[in-house]
């Protein structure tokens, strides 16, 4: 027993001499002190899209071999991209990558963060995630371009966790113009990144369920490496009025029109507005026709989901509004951004087949024009006013709420998540500047802030953010069914035609002599009246005649040095007798 404890001790002393040792070494030793430090997990992350403009949002993380996406939204054409339809973002880096992208997670179901995705997935055939609602809304996107089949569409929810490759996503609630918008909580080896999607802070949501904010502070108190935020209303003070404001103005409105048709433009996509419309209508004891595709593909969709609650019998084809006197109906229809091609925009320009405006009219925008609209909303508010119709617009009542976050919501957003490196996204310069200003004064450093712009692409880790080269990205312009096909050669011509118009120079030859057998005839298209301008005409075609003559040869025929000449000779004479530069498109024919 005794040897036994002997024993013992002597283990137990070489096990503390054992210990003594070990730690004199660490500190002792030269070789310790120069240890490398392990380099820290760093995530990319590329914007395709929504930085320094205002729509096409879009962004991409990249963590070793795995990608996934973040919205694909598009952008409604400028007035100076004459012609197109739509604007996409680029998809080339997606195209070249295609094998590394695990998915796409959309936040919410405006056309800034869907309307892209069925061109996207044309091109790469990706699983898409998204929520009830926005699945619903994609659903007849995908249809339209044929694609329903043939992607694999995931709905989730509010508090799902997505594990796409190294990144596992988690889905939070947040509050916006339309139901079932999330957050996200992107986990991965580098951090915890937060990307708030569109959001704003309503206490007393027209459906009831008001944003996360607790899951979002949990994740502060974990420790949030990045956090992208919505820009839209980074300029506006204070906090975003709730949407259930607007159903009182509705109610005030509606009794105000007393005898009057109602029409209502609002955007297509909010549910909830629509939802209070029908709801005072309903109280007021009028019908409802929907005007305007995107709308009625919203209400059917929604009605379907149980996003929308519709008494039997209220909603009525437009087609039938004239079996019905004024006081009974009201109208919900699209263009509140005074768009040329939306249905109120028609009505006030006395275009529309079905709805014709009178004095009888009370026409309610419930909408603040968006950055760049301006203009188009303000023409159409005119127009509508110079048929004697009585319109509410802009701020004259509380008939519209933003669905983004004012400062105080947003400084309340940076305050509860905590994040290390802050990233203003979704906004023009202007709007990024002004979020990094709010971060700043929430003590983020000035070092830890970074406002990037489309094609930027940043590696991200606790060391700090650095920029890297950037992404092949830009504008994609969609006209008609051709995508991509309409570039800046063809704007400029477009916009020379609108400008100064074209001069048409046809003219027959012999393909023996190369002699003139008929012409040069002159056809002129937005330049000029010609039976105002015979002299000017016949002097063009004089000079045209003269031009082909001493450099048309039977024998060497090259075709571009006359164009040329005969185009540089007709601007030279056409500038100076009118000081316009028409388009000049020469067309030779041999007989």
């Amino acid at each position: 027993m005794a040897k036994q404890q002997k024993m013992s001790k002597g283990a137990d002393y070489r096990k503390r001499n054992s210990k003594r040792r070990y730690y004199t070494y660490r500190k002792t030793s030269k070789k310790f002190d120069s240890f490398p430090q392990i380099e820290k997990e760093k995530v990319r992350i590329s914007f395709i899209g929504g930085m320094n403009e205002i729509g096409k949002n879009m962004t991409l993380y990249e963590y070793k071999n795995d990608m996934f996406i973040v919205d694909c939204g598009l952008a409604f054409p400028s007035s100076d991209l004459l012609g197109v339809d739509l604007v996409i973002p680029d998809f080339t880096y997606i195209e070249n990558n295609y094998e590394k992208v695990k998915g796409i997670i959309i936040t919410h179901g405006h056309e800034d963060h869907i309307g892209g995705l069925a061109y996207l997935l044309k091109k790469v055939n990706i699983p898409v995630y998204a929520t009830k609602l926005t699945v619903g809304l994609i659903k007849g996107k995908l249809e339209e371009h044929g694609l329903l089949g043939s992607v694999k569409l995931v709905e989730i929810k509010p508090g799902d966790n997505i594990t796409l490759g190294h990144f596992n996503i988690e889905l939070i609630h947040v509050n916006h113009s339309i139901p079932d918008a999330v957050g996200l909580a992107i986990r991965c080896p580098a951090g915890i990144i937060i990307q708030t999607g569109d959001f704003k802070i309503d206490t007393t949501p027209v459906d009831g369920d008001m944003i996360d904010l607790p899951r979002f502070s949990e994740y502060g108190r974990k420790g949030v490496l990045a956090l992208l935020s919505d820009s839209t209303n980074a300029e506006r003070p204070g906090t975003t009025m709730s949407e259930s404001s607007v159903g009182e103005s509705f109610e005030l409105l509606f009794r105000k029109a007393k005898k009057k048709r109602i029409i209502v433009a609002t955007f297509a996509s909010n549910i909830h507005r629509v939802q209070q419309i029908i709801d005072v209508a309903v109280s007021r004891g009028r019908k409802v026709a929907v005007v305007g595709r995107s709308l009625e593909n919203l209400v059917k969709v929604g009605s379907e989901l149980g996003y929308l609650t519709v008494p039997d019998g209220i909603l009525v084809p437009v087609e039938t509004i004239r079996n019905y006197p004024d006081d009974k109906i009201l109208l919900i229809t699209t263009g509140s951004q005074g768009e040329p091609m939306s249905a109120l925009t028609k009505m006030a320009m006395n275009e529309h087949r079905m709805v014709h405006l009178t004095p009888n009219d009370y026409v309610i925008i419930s909408a603040t024009p968006i950055p760049g609209n301006e203009k188009m909303v303000g023409n159409v508010v005119n127009a509508l006013m110079k048929l004697g119709v009585e319109v509410i617009y802009e701020n004259m009542y509380d008939v519209h709420v933003s669905g983004h976050a004012c400062q105080q919501d947003l400084k309340l957003m940076i305050g509860i998540t905590k994040p290390k490196f802050f990233i203003p996204v979704h906004g023009e310069q202007k709007h990024l500047v002004s979020h990094a200003q709010l971060a700043l004064s929430m003590n983020i450093p000035k070092e830890n802030i970074f406002i990037g712009d489309i094609g930027n692409c940043i590696e991200l880790s606790e060391d700090g953010i650095t920029k890297l080269d950037d992404i092949p990205a830009g504008e994609v312009y969609v006209d008609g069914y051709g995508v991509g096909d309409v570039g800046n050669v063809v704007l400029n011509d477009r916009k020379v035609l609108s400008q100064d118009g074209i001069i048409i120079v046809a003219t027959a030859l012999d393909a023996a002599t190369g002699y003139i057998v008929s012409g040069p005839d002159i056809v002129s298209r937005g330049f000029v009246f010609v039976k105002e301008n015979e002299e000017l005409i016949q002097n063009a075609k004089d000079i045209a005649y003269r031009v082909i003559e001493n450099n048309y040869s039977g024998k060497y025929r090259d075709w571009n040095s006359v164009r040329n000449k005969l185009r540089d000779e007709l601007s030279r004479y056409l500038f100076e007798q009118t000081k316009r530069k028409p388009m000049i498109l020469p067309i030779f024919m041999e007989v």
